[in-house]
C-alpha cells in the first residue's frame, strides 16, 4: 500500500518534461490545479485529462507508475464520493431506506472524483520529473520578492522540499515496521475499530522515533557541512530560462483561456 504512493518521488529518465525549467512546472502545476476548480462541466474536464495525457507522454514517466499512486487516496475517493451521492439534495433516482441518490449528488459525486484523481495525479507528475534540488532552487526564486519583506525565503523553500523528500522515505519507513510488527503477530487486518486503533500504536511508536532520529541525523550532516542558511549562498546550477520554458508559459496561458472559456460559455451540450 505505501509503496504506491508517488507523490514526492522522483523518476529519473530523459524527457522533455524532465529537463524544462522547475519554475515552469511548478507554476505550471499551480495553473492546472486552479483549472480544475474553474471547469465545472464533464467537457472541461476532458480538456484538462487531456492536457494530462500530454504531459505523461512527454514526461516519459510510466502510465501505470503514475496511476499506481491513486491506490494510496482510493479510500479518501470513496468516501467523498459517497457523501456527495447521498447528501446532495435534488432530484430523486433511488431510494434506500432514508438514503436517496440524486441526479445532481451523482453528477456532482463524479465531478468530484474525476477533479480529485487529476489533481493528484498532475501533483505526482511535478515530483517525478522534478528533483529535489531543482524544487528547492525553484521555489526560492518564484518566493525570493518576499526577501524584500524580510521572509526567510531559503529556509522555506528548503523545507517544503525536504518534506516532499521525505513523504517516500517514511512511507517505506512505515511499510517496513508494519511487516516487523505482523512478523510479531500484529493484526492489522481486524474489523474491529477499537482493536484497529490500538494495533497502530506499536506502530506510531517506532515511525515517530525513526522520524525524529532521521531529522536529527539531517540536521548533524548539514551542520558538518557548514550550513548557515541562504545568505551568501552560490548555486552550481543557476536557473536560466530557454526557449522552450517561453514555448511552455505560451502553452499554459492558452490551456488556461480554454478553462475559463468552458466555464463562462454555456453551451446547451456542456453537462
Amino acid at each position: 500500500m505505501f509503496k504506491d504512493i508517488t507523490l514526492g518521488q522522483y523518476y529519473q529518465t530523459d524527457s522533455l518534461l524532465h529537463r524544462l525549467d522547475p519554475r515552469v512546472k511548478i507554476v505550471g502545476t499551480l495553473v492546472y490545479i486552479i483549472s480544475l476548480f474553474v471547469v465545472d462541466t464533464f467537457a472541461g474536464y476532458f480538456v484538462c485529462l487531456l492536457f494530462l495525457a500530454a504531459m505523461i507522454c512527454l514526461s516519459n514517466v510510466p502510465v501505470g507508475y503514475i496511476v499506481r499512486g491513486m491506490r494510496a487516496i482510493l479510500i479518501l475517493l470513496l468516501i467523498t464520493m459517497s457523501f456527495n451521492l447521498f447528501l446532495t439534495p435534488g432530484e430523486v433516482l433511488v431510494r434506500i431506506g432514508f438514503l436517496k441518490i440524486t441526479r445532481e449528488g451523482l453528477i456532482f459525486s463524479l465531478k468530484m472524483a474525476i477533479r480529485l484523481s487529476l489533481l493528484v495525479i498532475g501533483s505526482s507528475l511535478m515530483t517525478l520529473t522534478t528533483t529535489p534540488n531543482q524544487l528547492t532552487d525553484a521555489i526560492e526564486s518564484l518566493l525570493n520578492p518576499l526577501k524584500r519583506f524580510r521572509v526567510p525565503v531559503h529556509e522555506i523553500a528548503m523545507m517544503m522540499s525536504i518534506a516532499l523528500r521525505f513523504i517516500p522515505i517514511l512511507m517505506e519507513e512505515t511499510d517496513k515496521i508494519m511487516k516487523a510488527q505482523i512478523a510479531r503477530g500484529a493484526d492489522f487486518e481486524s474489523k474491529n475499530l477499537i482493536k484497529k486503533m490500538k494495533s497502530l500504536v506499536p506502530l506510531l511508536v517506532p515511525l515517530f522515533i525513526s522520524a525524529f532520529r532521521r531529522a536529527n541525523d539531517l540536521a548533524m550532516a548539514m551542520e558538518a557541512r557548514c550550513y548557515r542558511g541562504g545568505v551568501g549562498r552560490t548555486k552550481m546550477k543557476p536557473l536560466i530560462y530557454e526557449g522552450r520554458d517561453q514555448a511552455a508559459y505560451m502553452l499554459l496561458v492558452a490551456y488556461f483561456a480554454i478553462c475559463v472559456l468552458l466555464r463562462f460559455l454555456r453551451l446547451p451540450f456542456l453537462i
